[in-house]
């Protein structure tokens, strides 16, 4: 099959949908939904955010130097739309989204009720990129869900129905079923 080519854009397909939670120094909290994220390094653990400068989250998070990752299952998609399209400077994005702050265990901004999996981070350093500045975090502890715990410490993908975001269609998307489990070429058992 023969393939088009296209000038430098970003086609990674899909993203996370994560729900970002911060809080200034005068103690007022917020919500960003972003899908530029991803896993840094696993010993220390580290997690990269990007956030455009001109978005109010960004000064929050850059003042503060932490922020909590909140992974949305399918069920709060409404709540993802509305806290990536509108800014935390006009509304407070808890209570029009309907969403539960609730006390995190290391860091001073809260993490969402509603989401099964939140992650704690302190930002280590602050790069500028272009249009957006990586946030690197530290994750410093993470909660999930009772009910979607497995293997003592993991959490169950069906379960947790995370979301996904397609930039280049703009739809969100549900993850589907497992094709296969890491080492399975290699005759590794799960």
């Amino acid at each position: 099959m023969a393939k088009k080519v296209f000038p430098p854009a970003i086609v990674f397909n899909p993203a996370p949908a994560i729900m970002v939670s911060s809080q200034g120094k005068d103690g007022r909290a917020n919500i960003i939904t972003v899908s530029w994220a991803g896993v840094l390094c696993s010993d220390p653990p580290m997690i990269g955010i990007s956030i455009r400068p001109n978005r109010y989250s960004h000064g929050i998070v850059k003042e503060a130097m932490e922020f909590a990752l909140n992974f949305p299952s399918a069920s709060l998609i409404e709540a993802v739309d509305y806290c990536g399209s509108v800014s935390g400077k006009d509304v407070d994005k808890f209570a029009g989204a309907g969403l539960t702050p609730v006390p995190a265990s290391k860091i001073k901004a809260p993490i969402i009720k509603e989401c099964p999996i939140n992650v704690e981070c302190r930002v280590k350093q602050i790069i500028s990129l272009g249009s957006h500045d990586l946030f690197i975090g530290e994750v410093v502890a993470y909660h999930l869900d009772e009910e979607i715990i497995v293997k003592t410490n993991k959490a169950d993908a069906e379960k947790a129905e995370p979301v996904a975001y397609c930039p280049g269609t703009l739809e969100y998307r549900k993850l589907g079923s497992v094709i296969g489990t890491y080492g399975f070429t290699k005759g590794k058992a799960k």
